[in-house]
């Protein structure tokens, strides 16, 4: 076993010390940082250009990427495995009056001992196992052990055969600008030095998955994410005549009945199932208080999937939605009906038909009645929009079908399904080639050797269950499946783009091992000691030396004499 708790567990602290909240300075200040205290190893010193500080492409703001590698010679070989993970974090607003400590650990579990703790949170305070504080479980302890080894490997390039990249992203907590931006530096590298990637090991953070769950989890592949989103149109009247118009809030509300926490909408596949769908937000579009009801609302949901592509995911919401929409006419017409004999007014039925359209189809109609003259409309409206910098993404789409929705000849209300943010794509890691294969197996043999160190079990899972990085490293999906994205998407090309073949290019097989811990994201979060500074650089050294042909024992030999 290395002996690696008390230099991780510095290395953790160097990094959290530092405020490195997602869209701010701060992930300028975590990659200056951690580029400076890599720079001053006497092997970059030597080797400068093996060390860059690399700006994110189609970005809003200014970050960088932190790369480094260390070319072994103990073989020749271009087996190259890489180290990822993220240096930026949530914001810290959560810690309210203990803002001020929430990134120096230290101080902050000595003011928690002061708090009014849930039981469980004051437990793990008072046995000195659990360290505290911003980034200590996501993700900075996992980048903290990458970076143990490729420090190590940097000082004995003589025990490596092949090579070790380690790779520190920004903007994981957002928009993957970071990890995106990097395809490029990992393929020039490629090109430049042969690297054949053998793997990606990423260290993303690990937690129970159900109260009492005493398993810590590597994981072999990712969830993927969509976020199917409803620009939702009805048809407008005064309050006081509410049964003569159609209220889009009113079929908001039946939609979000219809999706949220339906677990037919969970995308069994290998025997694990991610949680349903669920509303991220709902709102009408009007800008200010009328007696009129909405002229449109608009609704997104969180879509987790595991074999499903986007395109099987929009047609299995175009029929949800229609379900949604025949409900919500079925009850209003019920409603109007018990209304008006409640009220003595004659009794009409109501005329408003269920009608659901895929975005792409409604684009085409669009082409078709308008041709040219929509189109350059289109290109004009969607380059003033863009000068708009307080729309996200999100709104921006809306804003965007809101304005074709305007062409269209028949206004009748409707249901426009399309998507309006980062599509992370799904990672499986079966076993369906040489080299998932090999990486399967190092795994099984790692954790085997490390798990008679460890009380608990260590388990792996097929799919990471969080939105990770992971999704930007490889592809499951097939072109299909991505022309639904790019198709489906209103800001594409514009707002918001991704380069999908690059992704393909890369393609590499990837783990995650990493630090486990409770309450990531909340002022409580923590990191256990023994896993997240031992364990985890254990099991991931096993790795890479499987991987790339070498002796751990030898390697864990040396390591445990050495320190940071």
């Amino acid at each position: 076993m290395l002996s690696s708790r008390e230099d991780v567990l510095k290395l953790t602290d160097y990094l959290v010390n530092v405020e490195s909240v997602v869209n701010t300075v701060g992930e300028i200040d975590i990659a200056n940082s951690l580029y400076n205290i890599i720079g001053k190893l006497p092997y970059f010193q030597k080797n400068p250009s093996h060390l860059i500080m690399s700006r994110t492409e189609n970005d809003e703001i200014e970050r960088y990427n932190v790369l480094a590698f260390v070319k072994g010679t103990k073989e020749k070989s271009d087996k190259t495995v890489v180290l990822m993970g993220h240096i930026d974090t949530v914001g810290i607003e959560d810690y309210s009056h203990l803002k001020d400590k929430a990134c120096f650990p230290d101080e902050l579990i000595k003011a928690l001992s002061h708090e009014d703790l849930p039981e469980l949170v004051k437990k793990h305070l008072k046995s000195g196992e659990w360290h505290f504080g911003r980034g200590v479980l996501d993700m900075k302890s996992g980048v903290a052990s990458h970076l143990y080894l490729l420090k190590y490997y940097s000082e004995h390039p003589e025990e490596l055969i092949g090579n070790l990249i380690l790779l520190a992203e920004c903007d994981e907590e957002d928009s993957s600008h970071g990890v995106l931006s990097a395809l490029k530096d990992l393929k020039r590298w490629r090109e430049e030095h042969q690297f054949d990637y053998q793997a990606l090991i990423n260290s993303d953070f690990v937690a129970p998955r159900f109260e009492g769950d005493e398993k810590r989890y590597i994981y072999k592949g990712t969830v993927g994410k969509l976020l199917p989103s409803f620009f939702i149109t009805g048809s407008e009247t005064h309050v006081g005549s509410s049964f003569e118009g159609l209220d889009p809030n009113y079929l908001a509300a039946e939609l979000t009945r219809q999706i949220s926490y339906n677990p037919e909408l969970c995308d069994e596949s290998l025997g694990e199932t991610p949680v349903p769908p669920v509303s991220l937000k709902q709102t009408d579009l009007k800008p200010t208080y009328t007696v009129q009801t909405a002229l449109s609302a608009y609704v997104y949901y969180n879509f987790f999937i595991h074999s499903w592509s986007p395109k099987d995911v929009l047609i299995k919401l175009k029929e949800q939605a229609e379900i949604a929409f025949d409900n919500a006419l079925m009850t209003l017409k019920d409603r109007h009906r018990k209304y008006c004999e409640r009220s003595g007014t004659p009794y009409k039925e109501l005329q408003w038909k269920t009608r659901v359209l895929v975005y792409e189809d409604m684009q085409k109609q669009l082409v078709e009645q308008h041709g040219e003259a929509f189109i350059q409309h289109m290109n004009t409206f969607k380059a003033k929009l863009l000068l708009d910098k307080t729309l996200d993404t999100r709104m921006f789409a809306a804003r965007v079908v809101e304005e074709e929705w305007n062409w269209m000849k028949d206004k009748s209300p409707a249901i426009i399904l399309f998507y309006s943010s980062l599509y992370s794509p799904r990672v499986e890691l079966t076993g369906k080639n040489e080299r998932e294969q090999k990486l399967l197996d190092a795994l099984d043999h790692a954790v085997e050797a490390v798990q008679t160190h460890y009380p608990y079990p260590i388990v792996t899972k097929n799919y990471f269950p969080y939105v990770c990085d992971m999704s930007c490293v490889a592809l499951s999906d097939d072109d299909e499946g991505i022309r639904a994205v790019s198709e489906n998407n209103p800001g594409w090309g514009t707002k918001h783009y991704v380069d999908y073949q690059a992704i393909r290019d890369i393609n590499v097989p990837t783990i995650n091992i990493g630090p486990y811990g409770y309450d990531a994201h909340n002022r409580y979060e923590r990191m256990e000691l023994h896993y997240s500074t031992e364990i985890v650089p254990n099991i991931t050294n096993e790795v890479i030396c499987r991987l790339l042909g070498m002796d751990s024992k030898q390697t864990t030999k040396h390591l445990a004499d050495k320190t940071v």
